[in-house]
């Protein structure tokens, strides 16, 4: 598809009359120089394309829509917005089709579709047939650097305000399925290494609730830092199983850590560094030992997978210095990174 802005320029405000239809039109390139940062004029004048996971809003979920950050035009809704892991925002349909242009591209030896936006000609990606089925089938893989994000509370001011009636429709349709079906979580113990890298990746992934860091699959009570042995670092997941299946969660690990080696991730060896999946239901070990089963035949590690698959017991919480170990220190050690999709073999 594609190959985050360090920030976002709020768009030239539209020409709003009352009574009259919204126009939109684009700047000059001198214009968007001063007034975009260099990877936004790069991808929307220029076709670039940001990194997947660094950007806006590959993971935003707020209620609003997303227009042309460029000329202001209304391009995309969050009521379309889902999740596909691949790091880009993605939609399963444009909010208004007229504001949307599709064109062949034939760049890096392939043929892809392009999608642009009509007033503004700003590149904003690639649509594929690989979206959800349900709703159409399409993914608009797109750029955040092309976009803007106007939240529910602002579309008014900023004369977007006949977008609202959608929102209204989809809250009262979710506080409807609310009532009916109270939210349920799932919770699974996941190792990989350090438990301070996988936090980072886990807690970042759509449909993950919450996240903390601890000492499982060992016999010593209490566990510490200086005293877990037997046990191995791992990442207590919580999760919406509505939002995230297990096996989409077991897709990201596998992703995030070398599971083909004993003991041992990066430079940490020992036990505590075991590649482990300690399940709490019959239904996650079974789906676990499954998925391993597959990767072992289809997957592309190169080595027999050695992950554990055991039945979660006693976890014990880290210390408060281990939490959010990256969060509070960005430039912390980690050995941790988002392999592609293909290791998996599909």
């Amino acid at each position: 598809m594609l190959f985050a802005p360090a920030a976002v320029h709020a768009a030239p405000a539209p020409h709003k009359k009352e009574d009259k239809k919204m126009t939109y039109s684009k700047p000059s390139k001198e214009e968007l120089k001063k007034t975009l940062t260099p990877e936004q004029f790069s991808v929307v004048c220029n076709s670039g394309t940001e990194p997947p996971f660094e950007n806006a809003y590959w993971n935003n979920h707020a209620p609003g829509i997303y227009v042309d950050v460029a000329s202001g035009e209304p391009l995309f809704s969050s009521t379309d917005k889902f999740d596909s892991g691949t790091g880009w925002p993605s939609f399963t349909k444009p909010l208004d089709s007229a504001n949307v242009v599709e064109k062949k591209d034939r760049e890096y030896g392939m043929v892809r579709t392009e999608v642009r936006s009509k007033h503004g000609d700003s590149h904003l990606g690639h649509v594929f047939d690989d979206g959800p089925k349900d709703k159409g089938g399409l993914r608009f893989c797109i750029n955040s650097a092309s976009l803007r994000f106007i939240p529910i509370d602002k579309l008014q001011a900023e004369g977007y305000g006949q977008y609202l009636p959608l929102f209204n429709k989809v809250e009262a349709a979710r506080k409807e399925q609310a009532k009916a079906s109270p939210a349920k979580t799932e919770t699974v113990e996941l190792a990989g290494g350090c438990f301070w890298g996988m936090q980072h990746i886990l807690r970042k992934i759509p449909g993950v609730i919450s996240t903390d860091v601890g000492y499982a699959g060992g016999q010593v009570k209490n566990a510490t830092y200086r005293n877990h042995e037997g046990h191995a670092e791992a990442v207590r997941v919580v999760y919406d199983p509505k939002k995230l299946s297990f096996e989409g969660l077991l897709r990201w690990y596998f992703r995030m850590h070398d599971p083909t080696t004993k003991d041992r991730q990066g430079n940490d060896k020992g036990s505590s560094y075991r590649s482990a999946i300690l399940y709490h239901t019959d239904a996650q070990k079974t789906t676990a030992e499954a998925f391993i089963q597959r990767l072992n035949k289809k997957g592309k590690w190169g080595a027999p997978i050695v992950t554990e698959v055991a039945k979660a017991d006693q976890y014990w919480k880290a210390e408060e210095d281990h939490q959010d170990y990256l969060e509070r220190l960005p430039e912390g050690y980690t050995c941790h990174f988002l392999r592609p999709e293909s290791v998996l073999g599909d």
